[in-house]
């Protein structure tokens, strides 16, 4: 049936107004029930039965009803190849042979190897080396054009240098920007300390290659009395941290200290010292070590998450008692049918980050 992620995900794609396709797979599995998905579909999100696509990927079971819904559903991208080249960065990573390998959006004109482009962002020049489409490997082509989606390589030497949101145009034929998109916030942060200062200068090696492919992750220098130099890296989520973590040890045979996980919070100050060494009224918080003395501060703020929760009818009871002793406030409460309950929550982030899920998955056998 219907699970939280697919709750969250539809209010996203709705909220940017996204052509949205209902597709019900695993149909070959013993236990499959589509007309009671179809059912919760048409509930929740209002979306009719008879719009639902039932496949199995597994089997291949009508995945061409799904291409062509595409074609029917999805608008073509509104752009015009006579119009001077923008192009949106959305992706990055890097190649040690080829260097920085930038993901574009064409929204205008066309590019093609030889093209010399500016950064809207950086403003530096670069000389266009080679273009292509994602199929989803790279595959050269002679030329992009607008409406889209593919790569460039440019001679770029870091992955700062291809920033997410960025606006790419052809020197001296200069663009407005485009709106580009929020880039990926740390919310999660952790202090990451070698097991032994002496291999200090091999990790501080091993984070630079391991960051220029994923510059979602957020590196501060850090040092702490017990532990030594390090550095306060912050992370997309539990679940990035423990991944990037994995990577260290596996690919560059790191071991390292990782601090327990802590959020960042916000402190309004009230002390006109601070304010004016700071230079503004409202800082952001990422160490525990750097929380101003109470006194100067008017208000702490901490971030939230909106969570949902899909579960059994019979766990009700002790997940809302799980809720609240996290200092949850209850939003919504919806039956989904007669056996599912769908719960939404507004949760501290800093209550969720370590052991929710887990806490939740013990009470409910699994099923929540």
């Amino acid at each position: 049936g219907i699970q939280a992620q697919t709750v969250a995900n539809f209010y996203l794609a709705f909220e940017a107004q996204l052509a949205i396709i209902p597709v019900i797979n695993k149909i070959d599995l013993k236990n499959a029930d589509p007309e009671r998905v179809e059912k919760q579909i048409e509930k929740l999100f209002d979306i009719p039965v008879d719009e639902c696509v039932r496949i199995s990927a597994k089997k291949g079971t009508n995945v061409e009803k799904v291409l062509q819904k595409v074609v029917e559903k999805i608008p073509p991208p509104h752009c015009n190849t006579a119009d001077p080249l923008k192009a949106l960065v959305f992706d990055s990573t890097f190649d040690h042979y080829r260097g920085v390998i930038a993901n574009i959006a064409l929204f205008g004109g066309e590019i093609e190897k030889g093209h010399k482009i500016v950064s809207a962002h950086t403003k530096k020049r670069y000389e266009v080396n080679e273009v292509g489409i994602l199929t989803p490997n790279e595959q050269p082509a002679h030329k992009l054009y607008a409406g889209q989606v593919g790569y460039l390589i440019a001679g770029m030497k870091e992955v700062t240098e291809a920033q997410i949101g960025d606006t790419l145009f052809l020197y001296k034929q200069p663009v407005d920007p485009l709106p580009g998109f929020k880039s990926a916030k740390p919310m999660v942060f952790a202090g990451m300390y070698p097991v032994d200062q002496t291999e200090y200068n091999n990790l501080k090696s091993a984070l630079e290659r391991l960051t220029l492919n994923d510059s979602s992750v957020n590196v501060h220098r850090d040092s702490s009395l017990a532990l030594g130099a390090g550095w306060r890296l912050g992370f997309l989520g539990l679940l990035h941290m423990e991944v990037f973590n994995q990577r260290l040890e596996q690919e560059y045979n790191m071991s390292v200290i990782l601090t327990a996980p802590t959020v960042p919070y916000k402190a309004v100050l009230s002390s006109a010292k601070l304010i004016k060494e700071y230079g503004k009224k409202e800082i952001t918080i990422i160490n525990p070590a750097q929380f101003p003395d109470k006194l100067s501060v008017s208000e702490y703020l901490e971030p939230t998450v909106l969570g949902t929760i899909v579960t059994p009818q019979e766990y009700i009871g002790k997940i809302i008692a799980l809720c609240q002793d996290r200092r949850a406030v209850q939003k919504d409460m919806l039956y989904i049918d007669e056996h599912r309950v769908m719960l939404k929550y507004l949760f501290p982030l800093n209550e969720i980050v370590v052991d929710f899920y887990d806490a939740l998955k013990s009470l409910s056998s699994g099923y929540a």
